[in-house]
């Protein structure tokens, strides 16, 4: 039997985000894993498309569109994990945006506050309602989708998204240590960059897109399949001894200094 093609057997998951980029590349791997998959997202006709791509291929998932900022969006997804699949195992709580481009004492305080209610306070409404979820299972993996930047790397003119994405990392640390001894792993997930839709609005040019794949020592960014299998490595018995931990996966923009 191919382990890897199990890594997920019997377990449920949620995935946010997941009409497109990493989130897109986290939903299906986990369903060629073995896990039942419910998608959320804001584009409903991009659900479609992916839950019907895993059908064929002999997954299972389920679609709720929605607006993670919303509190009862959030709800929703694990009222729907519960009612299409019995439980919930995992979440990976990916959805994000960018958010005001451009110098910080430009930002409107609307902007800031529409950023940080989907970057940070979406993340606060998905670990709401998935740990009580996961603790009547007695065990499940929670992962968090942030970023290097405002972690180990600053950007300027993306205050918001750092701030947002920085918050992040704390809030996983504070259910880490506070819902460990209950069974819930809880882990951040930092990708480096990543070819997305997201990535796109950042370089627009040929020229931006050598500067950034030079910041990584891989001189290259990521594929979203290789972030989802970051993801899945978290979400796995694999890590059954890693909770707590910012894990960059950033093709070593880190550490790169050449």
């Amino acid at each position: 039997m191919d382990v890897a093609q199990t890594a997920l057997s019997g377990k449920v998951a949620i995935v946010t985000g997941a009409s497109s980029g990493i989130g897109r590349a986290i939903a299906s791997l986990f369903a060629a894993n073995g896990a039942c998959v419910v998608v959320g997202a804001r584009r409903r006709d991009l659900l479609d498309v992916l839950v019907n791509d895993i059908a064929r291929g002999g997954g299972s998932a389920f679609a709720v569109a929605g607006d993670i900022s919303d509190e009862r969006h959030a709800r929703q997804l694990v009222e729907t994990a519960r009612l299409q699949f019995g439980s919930l195992d995992i979440a990976v709580n990916n959805a994000g945006t960018l958010g005001p481009v451009g110098a910080t004492h430009e930002i409107a305080s609307a902007d800031w506050a529409a950023t940080l209610a989907v970057n940070l306070t979406g993340a606060f409404f998905a670990a709401k309602y998935q740990i009580p979820a996961m603790l009547d299972r007695g065990a499940g993996s929670m992962i968090f989708v942030s970023s290097f930047v405002g972690y180990t790397a600053a950007m300027p003119g993306v205050a918001a998204y750092s701030a947002g994405k920085a918050g992040v990392i704390g809030l996983m640390k504070s259910l880490a240590v506070e819902y460990g001894p209950l069974g819930i792993r809880v882990n951040a997930l930092l990708p480096g960059g990543t070819q997305t839709q997201m990535a796109d609005e950042m370089t627009k040019t040929e020229d931006m897109r050598a500067f950034v794949r030079g910041m990584h020592a891989l001189k290259r960014i990521s594929m979203p399949e290789e972030q989802a299998r970051a993801a899945l490595f978290l979400a796995s018995d694999a890590a059954s001894f890693v909770t707590g931990s910012a894990m960059l996966s950033d093709g070593g923009v880190s550490i790169n200094r050449t």
